[in-house]
């Protein structure tokens, strides 16, 4: 019986199947505050900032009623004030119209939000309030700023321009060039390009050293080509990149026969580019286990030129036809090769 598939270690759409537990250090996330507002989800990241504006709202609607009690506006603000004609100074709040801590918090809503209905302000008859209030524009601006910093990179995060690289389902291992190589098919649905675009491969699967150690996830880069040479390419248009199957490939001795036995071989592909509307550097991930790689298919083509133009036929993107391909390793097709 087939041993249970193993878990991936990236999923096809990108996101790495990777569980971090008992972390200890967890006030590390507290020197990053910003990073870890903006990692987080957006119910989490609003709720958030609803509570501090409530709370610093609070605590100056707070601070803001002590004041007028401690100055005693709170027992003038019932009675008449009396007119300096009279022989007695008019008494002199040191915010006008507060009679109760529900006007204060109003008041403090007002201070950090700007809005000045005009009904309470500030007069010159306390220093204390003065430096209170500008304490809380100070605390406002603060929040406000954090705010909207997080938002804007939350809606900007490189990982939204990745939804629209896309990758073929499936890879494929046919002859190209008179050798086996693995093939997929990346292409980008936007018309914005992707500057400096660069592309990398990876297996992962489970090894042992000579010592005895066991890796559970050991990486280990695969030397790729790509119809521009070198590892950059141009995503104009869909591109079918291939890795050469030879005697430095981790996928020397699969043949057809063993390939779906090796259920913890698992081939992660990593495009990288910068893109070019934002000047932001973004990332798209894929993986292909065992039994999403097809032997012996290749990829058909979906480029046309029509009426003067290039035409993409993205309905035939994952397509693949059968092509006449050796049933044996890498290994044995190079030893035969030799012989004859």
């Amino acid at each position: 019986r087939a041993r249970e598939r193993r878990a991936r270690f990236v999923g096809k759409n990108g996101a790495c199947n990777v569980a971090h537990k008992n972390i200890r250090e967890q006030g590390r996330f507290l020197q990053d505050v910003f990073t870890t507002l903006v990692d987080l989800k957006w119910p989490h990241t609003l709720l958030i900032f609803t509570m501090s504006f409530l709370c610093s709202w609070l605590l100056f609607g707070m601070v803001w009623w002590l004041i007028a009690f401690a100055h005693g506006d709170l027992d003038h603000s019932t009675r008449p004030q009396r007119d300096p004609a009279e022989g007695a100074a008019a008494f002199v709040p040191c915010v006008t119209s507060i009679h109760s801590f529900t006007s204060a918090f109003l008041f403090s809503i007002e201070v950090q939000v700007t809005i000045g209905f005009g009904g309470r302000m500030v007069t010159e008859e306390c220093p204390a309030a003065i430096l209170v209030l500008i304490v809380q524009n100070i605390v406002g601006l603060v929040i406000n700023a954090i705010m909207l910093g997080c938002i804007f990179m939350k809606t900007s995060q490189a990982h939204r321009r990745a939804e629209t690289l896309i990758f073929s389902k499936h890879a494929v291992i046919a002859l190209r060039e008179g050798r086996l190589c693995f093939m997929l098919r990346v292409g980008d649905l936007r018309k914005s390009m992707i500057i400096s675009a660069t592309i990398r491969m990876q297996v992962v699967k489970k090894t042992a050293s000579l010592e005895g150690e066991v890796v559970p996830l050991n990486q280990i880069d695969i030397q790729m080509e790509n119809p521009v040479g070198g590892n950059s390419i141009f995503l104009v248009s869909p591109l079918i990149i291939y890795h050469v199957i030879d005697k430095n490939s981790p996928l020397y001795d699969i043949s057809p026969m063993n390939l779906h036995h090796h259920e913890d071989l698992e081939i992660i592909v990593i495009l990288e580019g910068v893109v070019e509307t934002t000047g932001i550097t973004t990332q798209a991930r894929t993986s292909y286990l065992a039994d999403e790689i097809l032997w012996g298919q290749r990829f058909v083509p979906i480029v046309a030129e029509e009426d003067g133009r290039y035409s993409v036929d993205y309905s035939k993107f994952g397509n693949t036809v059968k092509v006449p391909t050796p049933s044996c390793t890498a290994r044995q097709l190079e030893e035969d090769k030799s012989i004859m």
